[in-house]
């Protein structure tokens, strides 16, 4: 299993870093049945994230047809409406590094991201995840209309917006989409793929190392509707 994980100028760090771990670690649990890289719409580039400026280098250009699964973080800035920030904290290639998080997921739909996930999406061999904001991009390109999802819980009615419908759950699966919520969902979000495709004892073996107990239940769209409560 190659998983691809984006970066985007405004990134969040611990979106990107807390599965990478997680399913680096699921790979060396397995003998290297798992490999993963950071990537980029653009290329091998080193890649401004929105905290702090701490910067993160993608060593290759996203291409689906070399992933499994190609997995989105969300962004990192201010939260709530926009509005100016000083020219002072303009970084490099033109963007403000404390900008919104609305408006940098947002710039991604000026790239080639949105191309190509609506390939990796296209490809049924090739399952897309997200990790809190992350699931924003695809929606807010059309991509997740009528599908299940989530997001952070600050981004719901965005998401809701773009006719996807919401799941108010830690990790959702859906399929060839799976989506995380919060921040520190990625870890949740990684240990569930790897308990997936791999099965629970390399999962739990991940979980052991990183002293960490998975939160929440994996929805999936199946089994009984629950009545009202």
């Amino acid at each position: 299993m190659h998983i691809q994980v984006v970066l985007f100028d405004g990134f969040d760090p611990l979106d990107v870093i807390a599965p990478y771990e997680v399913l680096y670690a699921g790979g060396m649990a397995s003998d290297g049945a798992v490999t993963v890289e950071l990537v980029s719409a653009e290329g091998a580039r080193d890649v401004i994230s929105g905290t702090g400026g701490l910067t993160l280098r993608a060593t290759a250009a996203l291409d689906p047809e070399r992933a499994d699964v190609v997995l989105v973080p969300g962004a990192s800035g201010r939260v709530g409406a926009p509005g100016e920030v000083p020219d002072a904290e303009v970084g490099a290639g033109g963007w403000r590094q404390d900008e919104f998080v609305p408006v940098l997921l947002g710039r991604t739909l000026t790239t080639e991201l949105p191309a190509l996930l609506k390939q990796a999406m296209d490809d049924p061999d090739v399952t897309l995840a997200t990790v809190c904001g992350g699931s924003l991009v695809p929606a807010m390109a059309g991509l997740l209309e009528g599908r299940h999802a989530t997001t952070h819980h600050l981004g719901l009615d965005l998401l809701d917006a773009t006719g996807a419908h919401v799941v108010r759950a830690r990790v959702v699966d859906d399929g060839d989409l799976i989506t995380g919520a919060g921040v520190t969902s990625g870890l949740d979000l990684g240990l569930y793929l790897l308990e997936r495709e791999l099965g629970p004892r390399i999962a739990h073996a991940v979980e052991e190392l990183f002293a960490h107990e998975r939160r929440g239940t994996v929805w999936h769209a199946r089994g009984l509707a629950p009545s009202a409560l």
